[in-house]
């Protein structure tokens, strides 16, 4: 399950990363056209369904990796088993919060597609498609918050980058 998991992380990152090459391609296309006297419809509408398919996408994949931002001035100083129940609170509080994105996240995509709802700019694209990336990635960022939980019910957590090395993460 865990080589399942880690490569469903993986997968949505790769293709995060391929919507950011999206995102470039658009934005290059768009700064030619210019230069070139031509015009590409939609290439705005596109650059931001990439933008936000890469978002969303990246966010299960940089949670596994540790790389949000936690605010651990209450949980830095407890230790033991207030810690533990601070964690498995906060994962709590993340995995409904998550459970209600990915719902309503998915929810829109169906009543997009039920609604025949279409993208008001040039490009006319039915906003289910670009939503799809939406939903798909935060489903996957509940199957993470899950995976969390669990590991931390089991006491199989890593701990180490959250609140140790803080202080490399400052900018």
């Amino acid at each position: 399950m865990r080589r399942f998991l880690n490569f469903l992380y993986d997968a949505a990152a790769w293709l995060a990363a391929l919507a950011m090459i999206g995102v470039l391609v658009m934005v290059l296309t768009s700064i030619i056209g210019r230069l070139l006297h031509f015009h590409l419809p939609g290439t705005d509408a596109y650059a931001g369904y990439s933008m936000a398919a890469a978002g969303f996408l990246a966010l299960a994949h940089t949670l596994k990796k540790g790389e949000h931002i936690r605010v651990t001035l209450l949980i830095g100083r407890l230790q033991g088993s207030a810690r533990r129940a601070m964690e498995m609170w906060s994962l709590s509080v993340a995995v409904l919060l998550a459970a209600l994105f990915a719902y309503y996240a998915c929810r829109l995509v169906w009543q997009s597609h039920e609604f025949n709802d279409m993208s008001t700019s040039n490009d006319a694209t039915p906003l289910w498609i670009p939503q799809l990336s939406m939903a798909v990635g935060a489903v996957i960022l509940l199957i993470a918050f899950i995976d969390e939980w669990v590991l931390e019910l089991l006491g199989q957590r890593s701990h180490e980058g959250h609140a140790d090395d803080e202080a490399l993460h400052n900018e």
